[in-house]
């Protein structure tokens, strides 16, 4: 891993629907990742939370980095914060991390891993995000079911107004 790159930062609301806050990335540190064709990188706020993230465009050659409302919360910041940022090129395989249970059911499900790995980067980071975010095991299992599933029904396509009606019917 290359030494991370290191800025300070000030929250801003966002103003589009996408997301709520973020953190604006100067522009000679985003183009350090851009020009290598990383989008993708592992931030670290106030040398306390690590999370993967992605190097958004805001427009007019700015990048931002989304930070969501619970690592807000835990870090106690509000429009106006500033936060030490840490930025290094993410090497992972999917760009967020592979859940256990997902991992066992693809190993177990030769046509539901050939399928899954089939998808866009960013549809498998979807899916990582919808078993990993929940923090029981047992329903993480169920969703690494119910979408390996789903999968293989669609023939390898994700309808995501379907996908999300059978996991509700699962988590019931």
């Amino acid at each position: 891993m290359e030494e991370p790159l290191h800025f300070t930062s000030t929250l801003e609301i966002s103003t589009n629907k996408l997301w709520g806050a973020h953190l604006p990335v100067p522009a000679p540190i985003a183009q350090v990742f851009l020009t290598e064709g990383a989008k993708r990188v592992v931030c670290k706020l106030n040398d306390t939370v690590e999370f993967q993230c992605a190097l958004l465009p805001k427009g007019e050659g700015v990048y931002c980095i989304v930070v969501n409302k619970k690592i807000r919360e835990q870090l106690g910041l509000r429009e106006g914060s500033t936060a030490r940022v840490s930025l290094h090129k993410d090497e992972s395989e999917y760009g967020l991390p592979m859940p256990d249970e997902l991992a066992e059911v693809l190993a177990q499900d030769e046509e539901g891993n050939r399928l899954f790995h089939a998808l866009t980067p960013g549809k498998l980071r979807t899916l990582l995000y919808i078993v990993g975010h929940v923090k029981n095991t047992d329903a993480r299992i169920a969703r690494a079911f119910v979408i390996v599933e789903h999968l293989k029904k669609n023939a390898g396509k994700i309808n995501y107004r379907q996908l999300n009606d059978e996991l509700k019917g699962n988590d019931e």
